[in-house]
């Protein structure tokens, strides 16, 4: 899968945030997924994850910032 998001397997993401739509298969079936890359523009941490909806991948990042805390 070529993506934009990384460069030798790093991401690209400077700060904010940064995702992409790609299909991926299931039991036969054509799935839509979201990248999605967050970089704390405070601290430079990055987050990661894969998920159905840019939605949920922002509630998981939300969540993680809470465990932060």
């Amino acid at each position: 899968m070529a993506t934009k998001m990384t460069r030798d397997g790093v991401s690209t993401t400077v700060s904010g945030e940064q995702y992409e739509k790609f299909y991926s298969s299931h039991r036969g079936k054509k799935v839509i997924r979201i990248m999605y890359d967050w970089r704390n523009p405070e601290t430079n941490e990055l987050f990661s994850c894969v998920a159905p909806t840019l939605k949920e991948c922002r509630q998981r990042r939300d969540e993680w910032l809470k465990k932060k805390l």
